[in-house]
């Protein structure tokens, strides 16, 4: 019988060299989909679900030759182009043949997140991390869930689990520096209406509003 570790090793989309599970960073990252808290609090935040794809690293994840790069290929081109519906349904019939599968089993969350189906794509998410705890990408998209539920204190918690995975994962310690400007600001907006306070707050305020105001692209 094999043991956890020997399943992972079976499953994972990993060069068989490296046997810890990994996720293709092309398709892994969330980024924004911060929540609006109560008029006198909100923070715009940045608002782009998904970040910019790394075409680089899905080259580099197909030149393995490994046997299913073309099915993980598939569903993320599927979720590219909004078609979660189609994503999810492709993910759901190769999962009923590789159920372990660490990769399809994330972009399966992502495309239920993308489905509107929330509470399934926690569940998703967390039994990943359940089975490959050592993976910093199931964090980050929880945590980004929390954040658009108003749980930043869960979503800071997620947060931190993946960059101690991962010292070099950027787009969690960017979203998790967002939590605790989202945090700092709401203290700063009840602190404003407190002992007289808002002529020092306000300045605070409109610096975290510049600072994390909808990016926009340059035309």
């Amino acid at each position: 019988m094999l043991s956890r570790e020997q399943e992972r090793q079976a499953q994972s989309p990993c060069d068989p060299a490296h046997p810890s599970a990994t996720i293709d960073r092309s398709i892994s990252p969330r980024r924004g989909a911060f929540p609006r808290g109560p008029e006198s609090t909100y923070m715009p935040l940045r608002n782009s679900f998904r970040s910019a794809l790394r075409l680089a690293a899905l080259a580099a994840l197909l030149a393995t030759g490994h046997a299913h790069a073309d099915d993980y290929t598939e569903v993320n081109q599927l979720l590219r182009n909004g078609k979660s519906t189609q994503a999810l349904a492709r993910a759901d019939a190769y999962l009923a043949k590789n159920a372990r599968d660490p990769q399809m089993r994330f972009l399966k969350a992502v495309a239920l997140t993308d489905s509107g189906k929330t509470d399934e794509a926690i569940a998703a998410l967390n039994q990943l991390i359940e089975d490959y705890p050592e993976l910093p990408e199931p964090y980050n998209n929880l945590a980004v869930i929390y954040a658009g539920q108003n749980q930043l204190d869960k979503a800071r918690s997620a947060l931190e689990s993946a960059v101690r995975n991962n010292p070099n994962y950027g787009v969690a310690y960017e979203n998790l520096g967002d939590i605790h400007a989202r945090l700092a600001y709401e203290a700063y907006s009840k602190a404003q209406g407190l002992d007289g306070r808002a002529a020092s707050v306000r300045p605070k305020l409109k610096l975290l509003r510049d600072l994390l105001a909808p990016v926009t692209a340059a035309k």
